[in-house]
């Protein structure tokens, strides 16, 4: 600046004007020049910097609709299988009670519920806060915020199965049978309640229009929850593949 302020003295001081404002327009036009790299530069910073955090937000984002993937194709399979169970416990209906087999018992009183729990931390994080807005994608922004609609869908299903067979299953098959009906035959320390515990009245109950209803109150809403789960897979793997190329994964 002082090399610049003596050019700018011995200009005027020789009486030089135009020579002086060609090289006052000059000195602006290097100024400007200087604060348009140095905004440019920490522009590109700015933008480095969002980029490193989009990557760590695709990154915990891929890890969990990885984990909601395994626990997807598991839900599938469980609630296929019960599917199957309660097809063939219907079928079981009607039968005098001599053809009701031991298999056909064990598929009556083992109702087998588990609870679906699917993982939206990472993705309510980022829907619920400036994260967002750095995703530069708008079509993945969108999968994005959409899929908190879809996974409730699922566990609004998963809870009417769940009051179907806690309150409404259980009670009744515990009202005709004996629990003792699933204890180990061949555990002879259970060999005095086989012989004197109250009976099952397996024929009674698949008679009773209160367990026919929940029966087929269940299938339906288990029906229901395949296709939901079945849907939100699809989406889950179209989420996880644009998330892939975005972290440069190989496919």
């Amino acid at each position: 600046m002082t090399v610049f302020r003596k050019i700018r003295k011995k200009l005027l001081d020789s009486g030089k004007l135009k020579g002086y404002i060609t090289y006052a327009l000059g000195e602006i036009f290097l100024i400007v020049i200087g604060i348009l790299i140095a905004w440019k530069i920490n522009d590109l910073n700015e933008i480095r910097k969002n980029r490193i955090v989009e990557l760590k937000i695709y990154e915990s984002l891929y890890d969990e609709l990885n984990t909601n993937l395994k626990i997807l194709n598991s839900t599938i399979d469980h609630y296929s299988d019960t599917s199957k169970r309660l097809e063939a416990t219907m079928n079981y209906i009607g039968l005098p009670p001599s053809e009701i087999t031991e298999g056909a018992k064990d598929t009556i009183i083992h109702i087998n519920y588990s609870e679906t729990n699917l993982l939206e931390g990472a993705l309510n994080s980022v829907i619920s806060t400036t994260k967002l807005e750095l995703i530069e994608s708008d079509s993945l922004k969108g999968l994005i915020t959409n899929y908190p609609a879809e996974i409730q869908k699922l566990e609004s299903i998963d809870a009417k199965i769940k009051e179907i067979v806690l309150d409404r299953l259980q009670p009744v098959l515990e009202r005709h049978l004996a629990l003792k009906d699933m204890l180990s035959k061949d555990n002879p320390r259970y060999s005095r309640i086989r012989t004197f515990g109250k009976s099952s009245n397996y024929g009674n109950l698949l008679n009773s229009k209160e367990y026919q209803n929940s029966l087929v109150d269940r299938l339906i809403q288990t029906q229901n929850l395949l296709t939901s789960a079945k849907k939100l897979r699809n989406r889950t793997q179209v989420m996880s593949l644009r998330l892939k190329q975005e972290l440069g994964y190989t496919l």
